[in-house]
């Protein structure tokens, strides 16, 4: 499942946020600043990978493969070796898992 070549360390977590619109409802092209601001706003994504110490203190973790809601703002975004951008942050930026 990760194809992004990249594997977190001690307690972060690699995150995929679900895709950013590329255009408003009205069909307008956004820059393509608003749309990585967009991407570090996404509080929606997949668990891809997580580090060997992350959860270590959770009764119930979250999986690899998992929908999860995580911090506004938390991590940085990466590149993958598949050329998609991915969060990195800590384990305790996860908020809560959604059910699908």
């Amino acid at each position: 499942m990760n194809d992004s070549k990249i594997q977190p360390r001690e307690f972060k977590v690699l995150i995929l946020p679900e895709a950013v619109e590329e255009r408003t409802a009205g069909g307008i092209i956004l820059a393509q600043t608003t749309k990585e601001k967009g991407q570090m706003a996404q509080v929606k994504g997949t668990l891809v990978a997580v580090g060997g110490n992350a959860f270590e203190d959770w009764s119930d973790p979250p999986q690899a493969g998992d929908l999860v809601y995580i911090g506004k703002y938390a991590g940085y975004m990466v590149t993958g070796a598949d050329g998609k951008e991915y969060r990195l942050c800590n384990d305790k930026d996860i908020a809560a898992t959604i059910e699908r």
